[in-house]
């Protein structure tokens, strides 16, 4: 059976869903399936690592949000049916789809942030897909979601009936994010970057409002003025839109020498960074899934995590919770991983073990049984 997948809005896989897409062709079954991949010219080398063995057919040559949405919906369906897909897989659902198919589909929805609160941010989908989306996920055969958290979202947003959306959780993989043994030296060697020891954690693009970064700017200032602790706060993660707003607020704290912006990190390097980290704090108000959770306890890190979205879902009893409009909630949690080390044992304890119930491999076989249910097989 020839299956075809679509990179678009994947990153080059260089995100969460570039992430989600890489673990997916790893794992997926090469037995009874054909897959090929198609995308932008650019992206034929970005899952080779994990995809040598499938044939890469670019398309879309005008590169952009609006041409691509575009090709979507005009040039998709010929495409498919000249390629002779029996079924078609979305794995960034929330960012490109099709409005029409000659062949069965399914797609992967990550979230629907940029369709919920303020127009700032619907404006990153632009004008073609914020038109389309709800007809286009209602076209397709199967839905995935990655939470029901999710689910729930389309229910509501995108009105899709429940019994078309199957949950399918991310992974983890337990070969990259695991403990390591924290030595006694004061800094962490990760080239090109040092990080001076203790520091508390935050992946995540830095994008305003929507990752929260100002408030947790806000609630490490508070950490210090009640500890004077010499923990430093490292930010880890490429400038989107409103970075510029973060980086002034980090600018203007009085502990502005202790903060530190990455930039975007290597994924292949995020596990030493987490595992060197005092604890992980993740005050973002909304993620579909909140994968850099997961990856946090993976490594035998302490999680504070925001009481929003799906995040509860993700962690369940695994991470200590905030209410992520309160820049004093979030120190108190982040006072209590630092100075209770009771409290920092049982959180480590309780992440390790909610972060072992997740698979790559799982969610793999999971996303290929719904392949094979919309091809019909």
């Amino acid at each position: 059976m020839r299956i075809g997948i679509d990179t678009f809005g994947c990153d080059s896989g260089e995100s969460g869903i570039g992430v989600y897409l890489k673990y997916l062709l790893r794992y997926l079954p090469r037995v009874s399936a054909r897959y090929e991949l198609f995308g932008w010219e650019f992206d034929r080398y970005a899952f080779t690592d994990v995809a040598e063995d499938l044939e890469f057919i670019s398309q879309s040559f005008r590169t952009g949000r609006t041409a691509n949405s575009l090709w979507h919906i005009f040039r998709y369906p010929e495409f498919a049916r000249q390629r002779g897909y029996e079924v078609c897989f979305f794995p960034a659902a929330n960012r490109r789809l099709p409005w029409k198919s000659p062949c069965p589909t399914v797609g992967t929805v990550h979230d629907l942030g940029a369709y919920r609160g303020p127009l700032r941010n619907r404006e990153q989908l632009g004008a073609v897909l914020r038109l389309v989306f709800p007809d286009s996920i209602r076209h397709l055969d199967r839905i995935i979601a990655v939470s029901e958290w999710v689910k729930q979202e389309l229910i509501e947003v995108a009105r899709v009936k429940p019994h078309r959306v199957v949950v399918i959780p991310n992974g983890i993989d337990t070969s990259a994010f695991y403990p390591r043994p924290k030595n006694e030296e004061s800094v962490l060697l990760i080239q090109p970057f040092s990080f001076k020891r203790p520091y508390i954690l935050y992946v995540s693009r830095i994008e305003y409002p929507l990752k929260n970064h100002i408030r947790l700017i806000q609630a490490f200032e508070i950490f210090k003025e009640r500890t004077r602790f010499p923990h430093r706060l490292v930010l880890a993660g490429a400038d989107r839109k409103g970075a510029e707003k973060v980086k002034r607020a980090a600018m203007q704290s009085k502990y502005r020498q202790d903060i530190f912006f990455t930039g975007y990190f290597p994924y292949k390097h995020l596990p030493e960074l987490y595992a060197g980290a005092d604890m992980v704090v993740f005050p973002s108000l909304y993620e579909g899934f909140g994968l850099g959770v997961l990856e946090a306890m993976a490594c035998g890190v302490p999680v504070a995590c925001a009481r929003a979205a799906s995040l509860p879902e993700t962690a369940e009893h695994g991470a200590l919770y905030f209410d992520p409009y309160s820049p004093e909630d979030m120190a108190d949690r982040m006072v209590t991983l630092a100075t209770d080390r009771s409290v920092h044992r049982e959180c480590r304890q309780r992440g390790l073990e909610r972060a072992q119930q997740f698979s790559w491999e799982r969610c793999a076989q999971e996303t290929f049984k719904v392949l094979m249910e919309a091809a019909g097989r």
